[in-house]
């Protein structure tokens, strides 16, 4: 039988603060949590705070975000998220770019790459509509020219869909490319794709808990490999607002969660 590990993704609670996160994770029993690193309120003071809190609570990260790459010159920041992701413990490191120009896009992931060789860190470009890494095809051309086993795939079934992805896609991917995956449902109906703002607006407030929604969730997981760990990705204003309280909202995410993923492991048996 398949065990499933889930992960309390950061962007279901973008209010909170890195020990809040934590906190979140611990109360619902995820089996991971993520991690949020503003650079303005990230000092080596709260690596390590978050680092004892981490071990304290007895909660493991999957991974850190976000690594965002710019146009222009590259950032040493985005090494710095490699450094912090790993002392923090953290396998993944979530990456995604608005640089236009894919060929800087791939010079700047093999930078984060060669820096997380030895690590224990995986750099994970995410594709989707909101960036210049548009589809799971961008994705992987970029991959395709960054050395090191470092690199990584990370595919959230929103932005899958919505840019047209399909499951022989992810079928074609090789299994080694998958760190962790993310996991939400959302509206079968997808926004204006010619409106960014729609765009935006559908990937930080529409989401859906896991198999309310119209997602293709079961082809999406039949893709990939069975003992991969999901981050739970449910951005949602309503959720929000009917959860404030941080715990239980976690709870409420992890209880839906493990109820769907129950019901899937049982119809495909």
């Amino acid at each position: 039988m398949t065990i499933r590990r889930i992960s309390l993704a950061a962007g279901i609670m973008p209010e909170a603060s890195p020990t809040q996160l934590v906190e979140a994770a611990a109360s619902a029993e995820f089996d991971f949590g993520g991690m949020w690193v503003e650079r303005d309120d990230w000092t080596a003071a709260t690596t390590r705070a978050i680092a004892t809190q981490l071990s304290d609570a007895g909660v493991r990260l999957l991974d850190v975000e976000v690594a965002w790459i710019m146009p222009g010159k590259p950032d040493p920041w985005l090494c710095e998220l490699v450094d912090i992701a790993a002392e923090l413990g953290a396998p993944n490191l979530l990456c995604v770019s608005s640089d236009p120009d894919l060929s800087a896009t791939a010079a700047k992931l093999q930078m984060m790459v060669d820096r997380a060789a030895g690590t224990g860190v995986r750099v994970n470009l995410e594709f989707g509509l909101f960036t210049e890494v548009k589809t799971i095809h961008d994705a992987i051309s970029i991959l395709d020219r960054v050395d090191g086993a470092q690199k990584g795939l990370l595919c959230d079934p929103l932005h899958w869909s919505r840019s047209g992805g399909t499951t022989d896609d992810l079928q074609r991917v090789h299994p080694t490319l998958f760190g962790y995956a993310q996991l939400c449902d959302a509206p079968a109906e997808p926004p204006d794709l010619s409106n960014m703002d729609a765009i935006i607006d559908d990937a930080v407030n529409r989401r859906i808990a896991v198999g309310q929604g119209g997602l293709p969730l079961n082809g999406f997981v039949d893709a990939l490999p069975n003992d991969l760990i999901f981050a739970i990705e449910e951005r949602s204003e309503t959720l929000r607002t009917q959860f404030p309280d941080l715990n239980s909202r976690a709870k409420e995410v992890a209880r839906k969660t493990r109820a769907w993923l129950d019901r899937y492991d049982r119809e495909t048996l």
